[in-house]
């Protein structure tokens, strides 16, 4: 697929999640189906969405009259600065955050079926490409998805969050297939209220897609009294767009509190939260970063760290990352003495893996000590070669350390690691680590590389060097169902091109084609709705899909959306 700067540029971790859109999957009734929403919600979208939305469908090359390809896409929207890709339904939600730090909107390939035009329960193209592309036309709400993704790239998710993902995909896999059978979408139901009725304490991504939920899908802007939708979840439903302009509807001023909201991507949302402008997300949003241990550090960031039981990073005091999965933490009080990782970890600075530092060479783990270092001055990062030597601390001679925790290393310096003037490492051999009677590395485990930092004032999920890690993400196993159709319902969608080709043509159907269509097919209510837009208004024709249209047996749903259509 050709793509564009912003895409070629992403993190080759990413890349593993991207699929070919496949412009041929789309049959004759993929694209009657596009129309049908984008028309429906054009007519009822022009009052009720932000004016961005109107405009941003311009500027991202988004028509009513057929699904969108990503190469043209592609071409438009690196004008503002962004990229779009395909993958398969829901990704990770990590991996999700990640494409939009990188300013790449995630689309779905698939697009719904003809039964959940007004609300479907898996990601589709019509909800990522007509509902989150326009919008971010718009530089200052673009600005906010950006930190958004930045930030929640950065946030701890729960093994309980993991385990919700995966039965939400499961069961969103389900729905989206006509074939499969009702029992089989009940168990799937039954697993996810099973999780919910026994839920973990909230991690911070919980709490960033509450935060999501409310703002980029389900978000309103203005007053109160007068909102107005840009949520890509109401900018693509039908339905859930008119219920959200309903008085049903309580409308919340949208504030931090909005993180304690659940929801179910299954039902109406009973509340909505309205903010004044987009520049309202940023201040939230940075409200609620203020809380992450991406800005408090420390214990509980280790101990997030710990529990979240994958690739985390600490930042120590003196800008030296490590990377790795953390298993232990000894802490004095409030103060950190020592922390550990497990497994291949990783040494950076300024998110740049430290040359000799990798997970090859730490493949063990790495444990470091954390704290002031007795009878300093000044803090550790800041002490030059001359300071360390009349603390009698030299390269190539042996020498002892007695931290104010009273954690004690014993060794041969042989060597320190400096950037931008701070010391980040100081290596030993022959080395033992102590702590009161605690034996935490001794001699025959090889070189201690020492990290310094008085505190840790920073922790994060993920790496800090992806590419310096080799980092690859685990693709979900369970993928999208591809529906196997018949030669009738090929057939069909044939029908429905044919019909859709007289849009760029002079002449109309004929009657015969009309006749064959309401014979062969005659609950096919789109494709009639279609038909009815390309022939003479007044013909014998017209008459008879109107009577079809009007008096067919139909479902109390179908009916409406006929009517609607009609409208």
């Amino acid at each position: 697929m050709k793509t564009n700067p912003i895409i070629e540029s992403l993190p080759e971790h990413l890349k593993d999640f991207i699929i070919d859109q496949n412009y041929q999957q789309y049959t004759g009734r993929s694209q009657a189906v596009w129309r049908y929403v984008m028309r429906r919600n054009l007519d009822y979208l022009a009052d009720v969405a932000h004016h961005s939305y109107l405009d941003g469908l311009k500027k991202t090359g988004i028509s009513i009259d057929r699904i969108p390809s990503l190469e043209d896409m592609n071409d438009i929207l690196s004008q503002i600065g962004w990229g779009a890709v395909c993958v398969d339904g829901f990704i990770p939600p990590a991996a999700f955050m990640e494409f939009q730090k990188h300013n790449v909107l995630v689309i779905a390939a698939d697009i719904r079926s003809i039964d959940q035009l007004e609300y479907t329960p898996a990601p589709d193209i019509v909800h990522e490409a007509a509902g989150h592309a326009p919008i971010i036309a718009d530089k200052e709400y673009a600005e906010y998805l950006r930190k958004f993704g930045d930030i929640g790239s950065k946030a701890f998710s729960s093994t309980y969050d993991y385990e919700l993902y995966e039965a939400i995909r499961h069961l969103s896999i389900l729905k989206a297939d006509p074939n499969t059978k009702a029992k089989d979408i009940k168990t799937a139901e039954d697993a996810i209220i099973e999780l919910e009725a026994n839920p973990s304490p909230p991690s911070e991504m919980a709490f960033i897609r509450n935060l999501h939920w409310w703002t980029v899908e389900y978000g309103l802007i203005g007053s109160v009294q007068d909102p107005k939708i840009y949520g890509a979840g109401l900018l693509s439903s039908i339905g859930e767009s008119v219920w959200a302009m309903s008085e049903k509807v309580e409308k919340i001023p949208y504030s931090l509190e909005a993180m304690d909201y659940s929801f179910d991507i299954t039902k109406p949302q009973p509340q909505l939260f309205v903010t004044p402008d987009f520049n309202h997300l940023n201040t939230v949003l940075d409200e609620f970063t203020a809380t992450m241990s991406l800005k408090i550090g420390g214990i509980q960031g280790i101990n997030k760290a710990i529990e979240s039981k994958d690739l985390a990073t600490a930042v120590l005091r003196s800008g030296l990352q490590v990377s790795g999965v953390f298993t232990n933490l000894i802490a004095e009080g409030a103060h950190i003495v020592y922390i550990q990782t497990n497994g291949p970890s990783m040494l950076s600075y300024q998110y740049k893996v430290l040359e000799g530092h990798g997970k090859e060479y730490h493949e063990h783990g790495y444990g470091t000590a954390v704290g002031k270092l007795k009878g300093a001055l000044k803090p550790m990062r800041l002490l030059e070669e001359s300071d360390l030597r009349n603390m009698d601390i030299i390269i190539g001679k042996d020498c002892r350390l007695e931290f104010d925790s009273g954690l004690k290393v014993n060794g041969r310096l042989m060597s320190t690691t400096r950037k931008n003037n701070k010391l980040l490492i100081m290596s030993f051999e022959d080395c033992t680590v102590e702590y009161k009677e605690q034996v935490l590395f001794q001699p025959d485990w090889g070189i201690y590389d020492m990290g310094i930092g008085e505190q840790i004032p920073s922790v994060f999920a993920g790496v800090a060097d992806a590419a310096g890690y080799q980092l690859k993400l685990e693709t979900p196993s369970e993928v999208t169902h591809k529906i196997n159709y018949s030669e009738k319902e090929k057939y069909l969608f044939q029908l429905y091109d044919q019909i859709n080709s007289f849009s760029t043509s002079s002449s109309r159907p004929s009657d015969i084609l009309i006749d064959e269509i309401l014979r062969k097919y005659p609950k096919e209510w789109l494709l009639q709705l279609e038909a009815l837009y390309q022939i003479e208004k007044g013909s014998s024709s017209e008459k008879k899909l109107l009577e079809s249209l009007n008096n067919g047996d139909y479902s109390d749903e179908e009916s409406k959306l006929i009517e609607l259509g009609l409208t």
